[in-house]
C-alpha cells in the first residue's frame, strides 16, 4: 500500500489562525495534533495538542507543578484565556521542525519509518513540483497502526 493509499483528508489550520478556534478544534475531534499550513497553503509544521495544553498552563505553574493543586476551579476555568487574540503561529514552539512529509508512492514502511524517525503523530503526504507543494492528506500513527495490523492478518493469539 502506499502513501497515497493511506493519506486522508485532517482538519488544517494556517499559522495565521485564531489559537482558540484551533484549540477548540482539537478537542471536539479528538485530534493529537493538528497540521499547520503557511502563507501558501504549504505543510509548515505540526502543532501538538500537548503544546496548545502548555500554551493555556501559566509559566509560574509549569515552573513549579505544586501550585497547581492550589489553583481553584474558577481560576483554572479561564485559562482559555490565554488563547484570546493569538494566531495559531504564537503557539508553534520555538524549537518546531518542518512536519515530516511522504511521498505519494512511499509504502506504508517508509512512511512507519519516518513517523518513527521524527517521533511525529502524523505525517502529511505531498507531492513536490516547481509549484510548490501540494498537500493530498495526512497518515495518522493510529491509521497507519490499524492498515499494518491489518495487514498482518489475525494475531496468533485469537
Amino acid at each position: 500500500m502506499r502513501a497515497r493509499d493511506l493519506a486522508v483528508g485532517y482538519e488544517t489550520v494556517s499559522v495565521d489562525s485564531e489559537a482558540l478556534d484551533a484549540a477548540r478544534l482539537m478537542a471536539e475531534h479528538r485530534l493529537p495534533g493538528l497540521l499547520v499550513l503557511d502563507e501558501h497553503g504549504e505543510p509548515k509544521a505540526i502543532l501538538p495538542a500537548s503544546q496548545m495544553v502548555k500554551v493555556l498552563v501559566p509559566a509560574y505553574v509549569i515552573e513549579d507543578p505544586t501550585l497547581a493543586a492550589v489553583v481553584d476551579e474558577q481560576h483554572a476555568d479561564k485559562l482559555c484565556r490565554a488563547l484570546a487574540g493569538r494566531r495559531v503561529g504564537d503557539c508553534l514552539s520555538s524549537k518546531a521542525e518542518p512536519p515530516p512529509i511522504a511521498d505519494p508512492d512511499d509504502t506504508a514502511l517508509e512512511v512507519a519509518a519516518l513517523m518513527a524517525r521524527v517521533r511525529s503523530p502524523l505525517v502529511a503526504v505531498a507531492s513536490k513540483d516547481k509549484a510548490g507543494t501540494h498537500l493530498l492528506g495526512v497518515i495518522t500513527a493510529s491509521h497507519l497502526l490499524h492498515e499494518l495490523l491489518g495487514a498482518a492478518g489475525p494475531s496468533a493469539s485469537a
